[in-house]
């Protein structure tokens, strides 16, 4: 369970769904829809409709009206204040290779509350370049240019071999949040959050699903 705010505990199950609402709600309101139910959601998603019910009143002071249910507008507003998307949080990227540049040309983490302001790397061939407007400096700089941005995230895109030594940077430069899409795991103080973005166990989960979908319908 994660403490979110003023002492409302969600788990991490229902904070992964949360995005997954607002996305949801997005459509909704791109389509001209002014109300939803937490039926319509469910079935839209297709997920547990008790289960949706529950996130939404976690979320929300607001009830679903009968027939009428949520007002659109409100209840993103609603997520997005309880995620605090609406405090838009800097960040910093290590690690400009394949993986690094398209998260950089990735327009959809600002509708998020994420702002990359910089970017950094060791290749002289990479320093010095622009990708989607964002400057890419020489990894010696992070930590002055962290502190002096006064900048709370960071995201490794680096080799797992040197993923440790820019965790480590980062945690000196005053960084409290990385986000980790190195195959590895980091030695980090307890105060800095750490969330894991492993690509090989999401696969080895999607193959699990589908060798299993494949039996059931032998």
């Amino acid at each position: 369970m994660i403490e979110v705010r003023d002492g409302v505990v969600a788990s991490k199950a229902t904070i992964s769904r949360l995005p997954v609402y607002l996305r949801f709600l997005r459509d909704k309101v791109k389509a001209g829809d002014e109300n939803v139910s937490s039926t319509v959601i469910a079935e839209g998603l297709r997920l547990n409709p008790v289960q949706v019910r529950k996130d939404l009143a976690l979320v929300s002071s607001e009830a679903g009206k009968p027939k009428l249910g949520f007002n659109v507008l409100d209840l993103i507003e609603s997520i997005e204040n309880f995620l605090g998307l609406r405090n838009t949080h800097d960040a910093v990227l290590c690690g400009v290779g394949s993986l690094g540049s398209t998260l950089l040309k990735y327009e959809g983490f600002k509708t998020y509350g994420l702002n990359i302001v910089a970017a950094f790397d060791v290749s002289p061939q990479t320093v010095g370049k622009k990708i989607n407007g964002i400057a890419v400096l020489p990894f010696e700089s992070l930590c002055s240019t962290v502190r002096r941005l006064n900048v709370q995230v960071g995201i490794i895109t680096v080799p797992k071999e040197a993923a440790q030594a820019v965790a480590d940077a980062m945690a000196q430069s005053g960084i409290r949040a990385v986000w980790n899409f190195a195959p590895t795991h980091l030695d980090l103080p307890e105060d800095i959050a750490v969330k894991y973005e492993d690509l090989a166990a999401s696969l080895a989960v999607l193959s699990k699903k589908l060798e299993d979908r494949l039996r059931s319908e032998e």
